[in-house]
């Protein structure tokens, strides 16, 4: 057996160089442990980047060594395989394994190659327009995302021959990317959309005295959004066209692929009716009280125990058990990042720096802060529990009007997620297949970020004050 090739050295420099300048530079205003959490963290995403080892194993040298030199207590590197958000990304891999097997993915694939797929364009609009759709009723972009439309984009793309690996840019890795890039976008537009939107309402009215209601919510975003939903496909259709050109043939295909299929077998059947039980629970959330992440496990244990998928199965999943073991304790990490006060450390020269500028340029300065902010950030909710209070208050004192403050901050609540495979949870589960690189990723990330600032604090500033919002 041959051994592994050997790292080049100039990666492991990339990664150690700035996580030991900053571990013994003294910084000013941060205590010892707040610049040795700063320094592992950089290191971190520093090693996601250049990649000298896979990421769990970067993730598991660090919180080793947060350890060690103790920088963080055992019980709060731990605390991360705790967090909600783990269980619900967990949830969505084992809905997408499911819908695999069953091959309920194929057949609703199928459906949509054999009704929308006059051209890879028009079945990325599909795929962005079926998640728009969900957007009001299902409040989690991890469940939406992850668990409903990431199993139906692989389904498409395998539908059309396209795997990870030689024939990823067939068209796999288009729908990917419109997938996720839409899933966040949706989240946008409505209150009921991503988890914390709803606290953001409720900080708005705390800090700003402004009255965020459902109708408001969604009739500010309603026109920046659609305004997004419509560029965003044509975009990536740009930026990384697929190589399937013509999808007749494929059309055809799909219609007799179905006519083979026949009937939903009983396994197709049993994980649709929990499929519309799960979303029936995440809908009416409101009502009963029950936590998304609880509705999906309370799934998960119904495909279980109805042999859809095997236990023996779920443990054999490595891209599920993967992901967990990077994912919960990065989120460990970016809360560390800001319960010690090292994220308002970092900002406060900024602000400072933005005192008496006039209020179009504090708020363009603030939110590109805010939104890009987000590459230390593992959860959207963690994001807005961090920084929105800052950030909001900030706003308000350089005179930015309250309603504008309020709505800019709290649609890059939901936009800044695009940035990173690790930036929501959705991200993980549209990643994970590996139909993109982690360098497109980021930079399409990256682009399509500016794309976003200048719609949403563009358009969207002329919308709202063209229906008196400010």
């Amino acid at each position: 057996m041959s051994l592994p090739a050997p790292i080049p050295l100039r990666r492991w420099a990339v990664v150690l160089v700035p996580g030991v300048l900053l571990y013994f530079s003294p910084l000013p205003g941060m205590e010892p442990v707040q610049r040795h959490l700063l320094a592992f963290f950089v290191a971190m995403i520093v090693a996601f980047m250049a990649r000298p080892v896979p990421m769990g194993v970067s993730v598991l040298v660090t919180m080793t060594l947060v350890a060690l030199t103790h920088t963080l207590a055992p019980t709060q590197i731990f605390a991360g395989f705790g967090n909600s958000i783990v269980w619900l990304v967990f949830s969505a891999f084992l809905f997408a394994r499911a819908v695999t097997k069953t091959q309920l993915a194929l057949r609703l694939a199928f459906f949509f190659i054999s009704r929308f797929a006059r051209t890879p364009l028009t079945l990325g609009y599909s795929v962005a327009i079926s998640d728009l759709m969900l957007a009001p009723f299902v409040p989690s972009d991890t469940a939406r995302g992850g668990a409903i439309i990431a199993p139906v984009v692989r389904g498409l793309a395998t539908a059309l021959g396209s795997e990870p690996g030689p024939t990823a840019n067939r068209i796999g890795a288009y729908l990917t990317l419109v997938g996720f890039h839409c899933t966040y976008a949706a989240s946008a537009m409505f209150l009921t959309g991503m988890a914390a939107n709803p606290l953001i309402a409720e900080l708005a009215g705390r800090l700003a005295h402004v009255d965020l209601t459902w109708g408001r919510w969604a009739a500010a975003a309603s026109v920046p959004g659609l305004c997004t939903f419509a560029l965003m496909p044509w975009l990536l259709h740009q930026l990384h066209p697929p190589e399937l050109k013509e999808t007749e043939t494929a059309r055809a295909l799909a219609r007799d692929r179905l006519s083979q299929m026949g009937p939903m077998s009983r396994e197709q059947v049993i994980l649709t009716v929990i499929m519309i039980v799960v979303v029936a629970g995440w809908v009416t959330a409101p009502l009963h009280g029950v936590a998304t992440t609880i509705v999906a496990l309370a799934g998960v244990c119904a495909i279980l125990l109805t042999g859809v998928v095997s236990w023996p199965e779920l443990l054999g999943d490595s891209k599920t058990w993967d992901t967990i073991s990077w994912f919960g304790p990065l989120i460990v990490m970016a809360d560390a990042l800001s319960d010690t006060g090292v994220i308002t450390i970092i900002f406060s020269p900024a602000f400072t720096l933005l005192h008496g500028w006039p209020w179009p340029v504090v708020l363009a300065a603030l939110a590109a802060l805010y939104l890009y902010a987000h590459y230390g950030f593992a959860s959207m909710t963690a994001h807005v529990t961090a920084l929105y209070p800052v950030f909001l208050s900030a706003a308000l004192a350089a005179g930015v009007p309250p309603m504008v403050a309020v709505l800019s901050l709290a649609f890059l609540s939901n936009l800044n997620a695009g940035i990173t495979h690790y930036g929501t949870g959705s991200a993980p589960v549209y990643f994970s297949p590996g139909y993109v690189s982690q360098s497109t990723w980021w930079t399409l990330g990256f682009a399509l970020s500016f794309v976003n600032l200048a719609i949403w604090l563009g358009v969207g500033l002329v919308w709202w004050q063209v229906i008196g919002l400010w």
